[in-house]
């Protein structure tokens, strides 16, 4: 296994790219490997609501350019969005777990119905039947019951259910402050230690 903290990364077309961005950035800043796989309209998000073209670069230049030295010690691989046999799409191939985020409609239904219909499902999949960390944040409302259903399917198979709803109490004043809210809870579910915002008690 690499020396590096394995996690794969899923974004796909619901809005809030940012929470992508700041999620990745995080998990570079702490010197991850990150296996990221971005579908058509999470492309199409990240280029509409955070002027981000992953599909036509390199992830890592992209992060680089943004956040400079910051994230050096992180690396990125990308994978195709339909390539089933990437390494990724098997147990064999081990890391600490997957984020999607920000997670769609479309793309929970599927992981709770286990289709693996393209990469995102199944590398989700596969961190379910392996025990691994499968984390989904979700970013929809309101919720109908069809929703809360599938939710309810994947809590009970062992996911966590992170709905895109930053908190307040540590006072932001960036759209950054309240992503890095949810890139926090994201690393916390990870074990991860950080400092992307303040946490309730603790001292100015």
């Amino acid at each position: 296994m690499s020396s590096k903290r394995r996690v794969i990364i899923g974004v796909t077309g619901a809005s809030g790219g940012i929470y992508a961005v700041r999620t990745i950035r995080a998990f570079l800043i702490h010197g991850f490997e990150i296996h990221l796989i971005v579908s058509d309209y999470g492309n199409f998000v990240l280029k509409d609501e955070c002027g981000i073209d992953l599909k036509n670069t390199e992830p890592m230049e992209v992060f680089s350019a943004m956040f400079g030295s910051d994230v050096g010690n992180g690396t990125i691989i990308k994978y195709n969005f339909r390539d089933l046999t990437a390494r990724i799409s098997s147990g064999s191939f081990e890391t600490e777990g997957m984020v999607i985020v920000p997670c769609s409609v479309k793309t929970l239904s599927g992981v709770a119905s286990g289709i693996s219909s393209n990469l995102i499902e199944r590398s989700a999949d596969v961190c379910l039947k392996e025990n691994r960390l499968l984390v989904l944040v979700f970013r929809e409302t309101p919720l109908n019951l069809i929703h809360i259903q599938n939710m309810l399917t994947l809590a009970q198979a062992g996911a966590k259910i992170l709905p895109a709803s930053p908190a307040f109490y540590q006072k932001p004043k960036t759209f950054e402050d309240l992503a890095d809210f949810i890139a926090g809870k994201v690393l916390s579910l990870f074990k991860v230690e950080h400092n992307l915002y303040k946490k309730w008690g603790e001292e100015e």
